[in-house]
């Protein structure tokens, strides 16, 4: 048996695994990123268009709580753009003492506002028939919220829905972030997406949205599993689908930039879930408990990356 040195010798020798070439979560770039922003105050927003796209489909992109620049998740939305995208990107808090039970309505009015101005010219075409919303955090509670909310309040119909590690609507007996009735959740694709190693929201709040969204008929609920055979460890925590550009990392939370996590777990789920309800492909990095939904790479030494944990009931 080797001397325990030896083995984190070895692990530091043990390269991560790199961006895919092409396919969801891959580099098979198209555009490059125009950046706008627009309104003030709660209803302030940022516009991230694919510039030479005559059209493009719509993300909605919700933050977690005090996020309130994009900053830190910016290569995660750069890389939706790249692929053709334009990114909606609500502030829905103008400082911290906003309070929560305004995140959901500020957001639907960013939202309503940019939609408008995406209308204008100068801008990319939305493709408002083609939708998606993608929120983390606090950000996937108000996801779930507007996949109730938007079509009655005459906005387009999303057509996907990812809420990643959301949370967290009670602490300590103690109401947070208001969650609408999941039932409410119109039968469009659905992913929940959670991290093993998440100790600031759990799951408590995923596993029901997941549970009570009964009208979905395609959702799956995964955990993004940490593992550590090399260096840097992959850690699926509570930042891990952080994206931020070098001149972030300063923060704790979101030091490691992107990883593996993000390239085989976040992004390459967003990315499927995406193509297979605008344009019914690659279903399969996204539904059904598949090889390339589960794949998550290979380390340096030729170890595969710890798999993905996927449900499609709890």
């Amino acid at each position: 048996m080797l001397p325990r040195s030896v083995y984190l010798l070895l692990a530091i020798l043990i390269a991560p695994p790199t961006q895919p070439p092409v396919g969801p979560g891959g580099r098979d770039y198209l555009y490059s990123v125009k950046t706008s922003i627009h309104g003030s105050g709660d209803a302030q927003y940022w516009l991230f268009e694919p510039e030479g796209a005559k059209s493009a489909p719509v993300v909605i992109f919700l933050h977690g709580w005090s996020a309130m620049v994009p900053g830190p998740y910016e290569l995660w939305i750069e890389h939706i753009v790249k692929k053709g995208r334009i990114v909606i990107y609500p502030r829905y808090q103008r400082s911290l003492l906003v309070k929560a039970e305004n995140f959901t309505p500020n957001s639907m009015e960013a939202v309503k506002l940019a939609m408008e101005e995406l209308k204008q010219e100068g801008h990319v075409k939305p493709e408002l028939d083609n939708v998606a919303i993608v929120g983390h955090s606090a950000g996937g509670l108000i996801a779930a919220n507007m996949a109730v909310l938007m079509a009655g309040e005459g906005m387009p119909s999303p057509r996907a829905l990812m809420c990643v590690e959301p949370g967290i609507t009670e602490r300590n007996g103690r109401k947070v972030v208001p969650l609408l009735n999941p039932e409410g959740i119109p039968d469009i694709p659905m992913l929940v997406v959670v991290g093993d190693a998440d100790k600031n929201v759990g799951d408590m709040d995923a596993k029901h949205i997941f549970r009570m969204s009964t009208d979905v008929r395609t959702k799956n609920y995964i955990i993004v599993h940490s593992d550590d055979h090399g260096d840097p460890p992959l850690v699926a925590d509570h930042y891990a689908p952080n994206a931020a550009k070098a001149e972030w990392r300063w923060l704790p939370e979101i030091h490691n930039g992107v990883d593996a996590l993000d390239y085989y777990g976040f992004w390459k789920l967003f990315d499927g879930l995406c193509d297979f309800a605008f344009y019914g492909k690659n279903g399969e990095y996204a539904f059904g408990n598949t090889e390339e939904q589960r794949f998550m790479g290979m380390w340096g030494d030729g170890v595969a990356v710890r798999e993905l944990e996927v449900y499609e009931t709890l």
